[in-house]
């Protein structure tokens, strides 16, 4: 598609920084509207894509926004409409993780979970998918996770919230398949990034964030007859 909008939540490091750039270096002429709570490092994000697509006659914006509230997110999707109009590639990249046993975790923890990883899904599709499915085209990109398919202890919470997030794509996949728009669901295993920092896995052991980025892209460019409604992608040298 020529000059694409293409919004991505989480924007401001790891993976959805990662998939901004790829973008930027490999899409003629995309618009990209960069999303995320800490909007110092979104600008800077922003700045490095804006370098990529310099000359390209494609353009970046950032907007700040709890994907997690229900007024935030309208007040970005209205912004996000005027400065680009239709979306055509909406990301769910934003998510957060807290690990915690079922017997020890709060219900504030819980609810922060579900609210970043699932209901921030639920929120912005509600937002960009209707626009998409009236045009007859589009791409949604929900992010998973590897915990999204095999539970673990000590997951209580985002266990619960990425098993929500399997289970909303396919419901998505199946009420949008006959409207023009692809529903995939990604479920990385470990990916460097900062919040990795101090965790005690060495670097080696995990997934460039690029890596990850790219598999996005790929089933991007793919015809529209063809969908990747999965995609599974775990670190070579170890189980995580």
């Amino acid at each position: 598609m020529s000059k694409p909008v293409v919004v991505i939540t989480g924007a401001s490091q790891g993976i959805g920084a990662a998939i901004a750039r790829v973008f930027a270096r490999e899409v003629r002429g995309v618009r990209l509207a960069l999303v995320a709570r800490n909007e110092q490092n979104l600008a800077v994000v922003a700045r490095g894509a804006a370098k990529l697509l310099s000359g390209r006659g494609a353009a970046v914006a950032t907007f700040g926004c709890d994907v997690s509230d229900e007024a935030s997110v309208a007040t970005m999707a209205a912004a996000v409409s005027k400065r680009f109009g239709g979306v055509d590639v909406l990301i769910n990249n934003a998510g957060k993780f807290e690990a915690s046993t079922l017997t020890e975790m709060s219900v504030a923890q819980f609810d922060r979970l579900i609210g970043a990883n699932l209901r921030s899904v639920f929120l912005v599709s509600k937002a960009f998918v209707p626009g998409m499915a009236a045009r007859g085209r589009g791409d949604v990109f929900n992010m998973s996770s590897i915990a999204g398919l095999d539970a673990y202890p000590g997951g209580a919470g985002y266990c619960a919230a990425k098993f929500g997030v399997t289970g909303l794509s396919k419901v998505m996949r199946a009420e949008l398949k006959t409207k023009g728009v692809r529903v995939c669901c990604v479920y990385p295993g470990a990916t460097w990034s900062p919040s990795w920092s101090g965790s005690g896995v060495a670097k080696e052991r995990m997934m460039p964030a690029e890596d990850v980025a790219r598999a996005f892209l790929d089933v991007y460019r793919l015809t529209r007859k063809t969908v990747v409604e999965e995609i599974v992608l775990r670190p070579q040298l170890g189980d995580l």
